[in-house]
């Protein structure tokens, strides 16, 4: 019988590819102990503010930013350091947390890491087959490493443990999409949108108009880039179009997809590997380690998924693959086959079950 009533705090944020899990594994938890108290510590980032209320999480914002990559603004991330510690130490002084959770991101490296000097019971999860610079950080100090591909367990060591990363459950109840005379694509460039991608595709259009009658498109731009990528539509005369700055029931617009163009972050990896769904991955050329381009090779390697770089990508190069896309779709429904042998089913009920214990064993 599992206890009741325990304190766990939830940290890490700055995209959705670490927050998206963080809610999952809350769920989870709260669902086999509803008398569980959830807080989500995370950074001051809109986005992350915006999810969080829309789940009506309790949620701690910290003044952090990352340090990799920064330049010059390093030493506004190395002056923020102390500041977020010292809120940090406040956060677990007054919380008395019975388990601190670590989901990745540059904000969950102090309270997990003070979490630990605490004798607090922590675990990080890590989304990435490479995993990214606080986990690394954090590796030597916490008790337990959750990795969402095998090829990750040797970072980790003893402490490793493969048990994939954790999806909304309406991903994993999707059912194969019956193809027709239309290829229904969804465009998105991550929770943000990416102006690569909106630019790309845009300038594609034109070499796509053969086809328009054939293609319904539903694209995900992110806030600054709607308006005039929808313009952009509406210029070349596309029929069946839908964009919007950010598609909040994201499942829904998989289950209508054919095809999914997208880059390749660790929470899209996860949701096309659960939903089994064909993909077109563009990896972001600047995530930190490559580690974009990592996700995507894994579902390459089983022909789950297609994958052109950013040097790679032009608008004939992207317009070639939609229109072979649309005059095979048989290769679709391939694709969709061969993602099976990467998924991985129960991930956030086992990740919930291992707090439970790491809990047990702290007492």
């Amino acid at each position: 019988m599992k206890m009741k009533g325990k304190k766990i705090i939830i940290s890490g944020g700055g995209t959705a590819g670490h927050i998206h899990p963080a809610l999952v594994v809350g769920r989870k938890l709260k669902e086999k102990d509803p008398d569980c108290s959830l807080t989500f510590v995370g950074s001051t980032r809109h986005l992350e503010k915006r999810i969080m209320a829309h789940y009506k999480a309790h949620f701690i914002p910290l003044h952090i930013e990352g340090i990799k990559g920064r330049g010059i603004k390093i030493f506004k991330s190395l002056l923020l350091l102390p500041l977020s510690f010292l809120k940090s130490l406040m956060i677990l002084v007054r919380k008395k947390p019975d388990l601190v959770i670590g989901v990745g991101g540059y904000s969950s490296g102090p309270i997990v890491l003070l979490a630990s000097w605490l004798r607090i019971p922590t675990l990080i999860m890590e989304q990435n087959i490479q995993p990214g610079l606080t986990n690394r950080l954090l590796r030597r100090w916490v008790q337990k490493a959750v990795v969402s591909f095998e090829r990750s367990l040797p970072h980790f060591k003893e402490k490793g443990i493969f048990i994939g990363n954790p999806v909304r459950e309406e991903f994993y109840t999707l059912t194969p999409k019956e193809r027709n005379g239309w290829l229904t694509l969804l465009i998105f460039g991550g929770s943000q949108g990416s102006h690569f991608l909106n630019e790309g595709i845009v300038r594609a259009l034109p070499l796509l108009k053969a086809e328009k009658e054939h293609l319904k498109i539903f694209h995900q731009t992110g806030e600054k880039d709607r308006e005039w990528v929808e313009g952009s539509y509406k210029e070349e005369g596309f029929p069946e179009v839908t964009v919007a700055p950010y598609f909040k029931e994201m499942a829904n617009y998989f289950q209508k997809s054919d095809l999914i163009i997208s880059r390749a972050g660790a929470s899209t990896i996860a949701e096309l590997i659960a939903s089994q769904k064909a993909s077109l991955l563009v990896p972001f050329s600047q995530a930190a380690d490559n580690h974009q381009l990592l996700n995507a090779k894994e579902l390459k390697k089983i022909n789950g998924a297609e994958v052109i770089t950013e040097k790679e990508f032009s608008p004939s190069a992207i317009s070639k693959k939609i229109l072979e896309y649309s005059q095979n779709k048989q290769k679709i429904t391939e694709m969709e086959k061969n993602l099976a042998s990467l998924k991985v089913k129960n991930a956030a009920d086992r990740i919930a079950d291992l707090c439970f214990e790491l809990m047990e064993k702290g007492e």
